[in-house]
Formats: structure tokens, C-alpha cells, sequence
């Protein structure tokens, strides 16, 4: 394995010819510059872990010509195409990532959700009510208990006090409940600069404040491959711009002597839909038999009470480009339909097509995701780069639920009881020292 100085002076040159005429964040007035910083305060730098999601980042686009950071570092470290864990959306990846849990298994089985201990509520992307979250504990929470201060530059469910109790009534306080030590409440509005100069600004803190685990979270590839499919210009620009801003906080890693392990990930890919691709599913079911709960790639269904039978005759039969289930019956392979969240009947569009409640009322070229998770479109980034990692390792795709145990390694702590993820697929190339 490569050492601390090699690191650093792999970073250097990473920042100097990834973007040789972009501006670097300097340290403030008050911050020695790189060179000058006191040799035991160096010392003192021990490699923080840092979680970069970039939502939404296919594999593929790494073959863009337009990622020089992201591309030298899968070269230089370690790269997969990864298996995202069923359904492959945004919410449930994103704690399955922290958590080593499926879906299934730490209750955030949707973006859109209802639980049956909530009746009239309904859980959506805004949810930070802890009751939705306490199943599985995140990691930054673990680290946390294991005196490693953590720091979370937006990561769903990062801003929700976990293992807390909220009160029902206004102000809604939420009491003995953990978040990390510093964190940021998510907003589109926030520029990639801002998020990676925020990062900086804590690692610049003093050995006994600085965080040793941080998360970054970028949204801008998902956004704009929902808005014009993946195959567009527009995702191409996207790309680039999240290169880029890695390219900063390399050079912002460099500038403090800051040796860091890296672990890139996306949550899931992307497929390209089309209005001339969509389910309307008022014609496949009676409103008056099934109250629809989700739709989209996959559509949930609660049946009326005593409509059962009705539903069953409508959904579970063949239909053209979508398979429906009882949520007993979806298939294992999926480890998906015990949880008490997902819904008593569950249709899976083909990849690229939609289900709505109506059809189309005009043309639309996006894209979406939340099919199969083993659809080749579907799978997710993995870059790991720094002094733990072996050089130009490329592995066979791997399930998300193997991250969490990885990073419970860089971050020397005990592997996680009954998790649904080990760290055998990092086995070869990985330092654990």
C-alpha cells in the first residue's frame, strides 16, 4: 500500500493537471500556507475518511471525456461498477450506504412511503422525524460513540436527530437523539463551491475538533438527468462540473497537508424514459378497488378493504412491459416485501418505462431510475482512493450494502453485528493498519 507522502504527492498532481488554470481556496490570513504549517502539527493529520455521494453518476459517464479528476483517481485507485440495492432509488441507497442494511431491513423502503404505526402520515424526501429512520444506526453515529468526530456536508437523513423521540406537538422538539457533530440542512440552492469550501473549513479545525468521517453529497448529476435523460448534453455538462469541484477539494485536501481516503459513490444510474413508454394505470385498476401509493418506474398499490380480490384479478395477471406481485411474492433476489412500509401489491415497469395514473398529456424525453437493480443502466459509481487502497484496481461489481463494512474498516471500527454487507470484496486491496 501506498504511504502518507505518496498520497499527498499523488493529490498535488492530481490538483496541478486535472485544472491547471483554476483557482485554488487558499487558507485564511490567519492559516499558514502549505509548506509552512509546523511539522508536529502535520503530524498530527491523520488520514480522514471522507464519503462523497455524486446521486445519480453512471459508470459510464466516466467515459464522457469530461472527468479528468474522477478518471485519474478510479486509475489510480480502486473503481467498480456497483450493484445498487432494490428499488434503486435515491432515499433507501443513500442509508443502505451508511448502514450496511437493505432496504427491506432499515425501513427506508421508498422516497414516498406510509408506515401502518402512522396512519395519515406519509413519509416523504422532507421527512426528518426520527420514527421513519431508528431501525439501522449510521455510521457517522457509530463513529461518533467511538470518540471520531463527523461532519456531513448534506447525505439523506444527516440532518435527523437518530435514536431520538420527537414530540407530537408544536415545537416538535426531538429529545436524546444523535446527529453528527456538524451538518448541513440540504438545499438545491447551495453551489458544489460552497458545499467543498465547507469541507475544507472543517478539516482546517485543530486535531481535537477536526472531523475524522465527512460526507459530501452533490445532487446536480440526478437532477439533470431526470430534466433531459442521460444520454444528454446537459448530463455531460453536469459531469463535468462535479469533476470539478472534486478537483477543488483535492486541491484544498493538498494545501493542508490533509491525507484522505476517498470513497466515491453514486446511489443508482439513470435510464432514459419517454411519454411514448408509459403505463396509465387507470386503465389497468378501478380507483374504486386500490388506492395507488407510488408510481413511477414501480407502482404500490393499497387495496380498499374488501376489494382484495378484485385488485388481484386486475394486477396479477400478464401485462405488457410490467410484472405485479403480491409483496410476498416479489421475487428473493430482490430482498425486498417483508417490511411492514412497502405496500400489499407491487408492479415493476420493464427498464425505461413508466407507470402514472393517467396517461401522458404531452411528449416527454427525461429519465428515471428505480427498475431491477441489476439492469446494467442502473449501476452505481465506486471510486476509493488514498493511503489504504491498492493502485489501478479495478473489482467485479459488488453490492452497496458492502460500503458501510469498508468504511467501518478506514475508520477502525468493529465490524457491524448482522449486517447485510462484509468487506470481503475489498479483501485485496485494502491497508486495514
Amino acid at each position: 500500500m501506498i504511504g502518507r507522502s505518496v498520497v499527498l504527492a499523488a493529490l498535488a498532481a492530481l490538483a496541478g493537471c486535472a485544472y491547471p488554470n483554476t483557482p485554488r481556496a487558499l487558507p485564511p490570513a490567519n492559516q499558514p500556507a502549505r509548506g509552512t504549517v509546523a511539522a508536529a502539527a502535520v503530524a498530527q493529520r491523520a488520514p480522514v475518511t471522507i464519503l462523497i455521494s455524486i446521486d445519480g453518476f453512471r459508470p459510464d459517464y466516466l467515459d464522457r471525456g469530461v472527468t479528468p479528476t474522477l478518471s485519474r483517481l478510479a486509475a489510480t485507485g480502486v473503481s467498480a461498477a456497483m450493484r445498487p440495492s432494490f428499488p434503486s432509488k435515491t432515499y433507501p441507497n443513500h442509508w443502505t450506504l451508511v448502514t450496511g442494511l437493505r432496504p427491506d431491513r432499515h425501513g427506508i423502503v421508498a422516497n414516498n412511503m406510509e408506515d401502518p404505526g402512522r396512519p395519515g402520515e406519509k413519509f416523504t424526501m422532507a421527512t426528518d422525524d426520527p420514527f421513519w429512520w431508528n431501525v439501522a444506526e449510521p455510521i457517522w453515529v457509530t463513529a461518533q460513540k467511538a470518540g471520531i468526530h463527523s461532519a456531513a456536508m448534506f447525505w439523506p437523513g444527516a440532518n435527523v436527530a437518530w435514536g431520538g423521540t420527537r414530540d407530537s406537538e408544536w415545537p416538535n422538539t426531538v429529545r436524546n437523539g444523535m446527529r453528527p457533530d456538524d451538518w448541513q440542512q440540504f438545499t438545491q440552492q447551495m453551489p458544489g463551491e460552497n458545499r467543498v469550501q465547507a469541507v475544507i473549513d472543517w478539516l482546517r479545525r485543530p486535531a481535537a475538533t477536526r472531523p475524522g468521517f465527512v460526507t459530501l453529497y452533490f445532487d446536480t448529476v440526478d437532477t439533470a438527468g431526470h430534466q433531459f435523460g442521460p444520454a444528454s448534453d446537459k448530463v455531460t455538462q453536469a459531469v463535468g462540473e462535479v469533476d470539478r469541484w472534486i478537483g477543488d477539494l483535492i486541491g484544498g485536501l493538498v494545501q493542508l497537508d490533509q491525507p484522505a481516503n476517498l470513497v466515491i459513490v453514486s446511489d443508482h444510474g439513470m435510464a432514459p424514459t419517454s411519454s411514448e413508454r408509459v403505463i396509465a394505470l387507470d386503465k389497468l385498476i378501478s380507483v374504486d378497488d386500490a388506492r395507488i401509493v407510488e408510481a413511477g418506474p414501480y407502482a404500490t398499490f393499497e387495496p380498499v378493504p374488501g376489494r382484495e380480490r378484485a385488485v388481484e384479478a386486475a394486477l396479477l395477471k400478464p401485462h405488457a412491459h410490467l410484472t405485479c406481485w403480491r409483496k410476498s411474492d416479489i421475487p428473493a433476489r430482490f430482498h425486498y416485501g417483508a417490511n411492514v412500509r412497502v405496500p400489499p401489491y407491487f408492479c415493476l415497469a420493464d427498464d425505461g418505462w413508466l407507470t402514472a395514473k393517467t396517461g401522458p398529456k404531452e411528449a416527454f424525453s427525461k429519465g428515471e431510475h428505480g427498475y431491477d437493480n441489476d439492469q446494467a443502466d442502473m449501476r452505481a459509481l465506486f471510486i476509493a482512493n488514498g493511503p489504504a487502497f491498492a493502485r489501478g484496481r479495478k473489482l467485479p461489481s459488488f453490492d452497496n450494502v458492502d460500503v458501510a463494512p469498508l468504511l467501518r474498516d478506514l475508520l477502525h471500527l468493529p465490524a457491524g453485528a448482522g449486517l447485510d454487507g462484509n468487506d470481503a470484496p475489498f479483501h485485496e486491496v485494502l491497508d486495514k493498519r
